[in-house]
């Protein structure tokens, strides 16, 4: 759906349905739907379908495109936006990543979170990161392996300019909702330890960052705090991105 399309009214339906499906899960899960963030993904969709979900309601975007997101947040500084990297970084990516996002989600190796902390702009805040884990050694690759996860949230939470946050995910999907539930069952394991590991420290780790628009009722069920949704937000997605050529990224939301 290209900008043109978009109109207040259908992104508000479609925001309202997601709305919906987020409340029923917590419902079902015993949880409060207040425990559980939502993060619109606008990656490939340009500055006026942001604008479009800001008007609705909508401040937290997440994108893998770092060239494109860059461009859109210059395009809309007249809003006050909190931008989610959520796609792979590269080496020579780092420096427009700690300057321009507030969240980066998917931290998986100490070499990149080290040139995040000495790249962040003193004057910012700290970058919140989440380290994203390969729960299911899935074929995407990303993500690192839970058995190296303790060594490097210890190095992580020690670097000056940034705040270790929590833990993301993209398990591979799998045939049914107890499956998928299962999956992301692993993640809230290695949360729960991450949080009891650092039991008595300040801050504890608050974000389990699972679910999208095909599995968000699965991850919230296993403890999903912060899902991830684009295409039941703003539909099927440009063959290109609307705004740039983008550097390197991978399929979510």
């Amino acid at each position: 759906m290209p900008d043109s399309s978009f109109d207040n009214p259908a992104f508000s339906a479609a925001l309202q349905s997601v709305q919906a499906r987020i409340a029923a899960a917590c419902a079902a899960a015993g949880r409060d739907p207040a425990s559980v963030r939502l993060l619109a993904v606008s990656k490939t969709f340009g500055p006026e379908a942001v604008r479009v979900a800001r008007q609705a309601g909508l401040s937290a975007f997440g994108e893998n495109y770092i060239q494109e997101a860059v461009a859109k947040m210059e395009a809309l500084a007249d809003l006050a936006l909190e931008w989610h990297c959520i796609g792979p970084i590269q080496s020579n990516k780092t420096r427009p990543v700690a300057e321009h996002f507030a969240w980066v989600q998917t931290v998986d190796r100490l070499k990149i979170a080290q040139r995040l902390s000495e790249q962040r702009p003193a004057e910012l805040p700290p970058l919140q990161v989440c380290l994203q884990v390969n729960v299911d050694g899935g074929s995407t690759k990303a993500g690192i392996a839970p058995e190296a996860l303790p060594e490097l949230a210890r190095a992580v939470r020690a670097l000056p300019r940034l705040r270790l946050r929590g833990l993301m995910c993209i398990p591979d999907p799998q045939p049914d909702a107890v499956a998928m539930q299962a999956v992301f069952a692993r993640a809230r394991v290695l949360f729960d330890g991450l949080r009891a590991d650092w039991a008595g420290l300040d801050p504890l780790p608050d974000t389990l960052s699972m679910g999208m628009s095909a599995d968000l009722e699965a991850a919230i069920a296993a403890g999903s705090t912060l899902v991830r949704i684009g295409s039941a937000l703003f539909g099927a997605r440009p063959v290109k991105p609307a705004a740039v050529v983008p550097s390197a990224g991978i399929p979510g939301g």
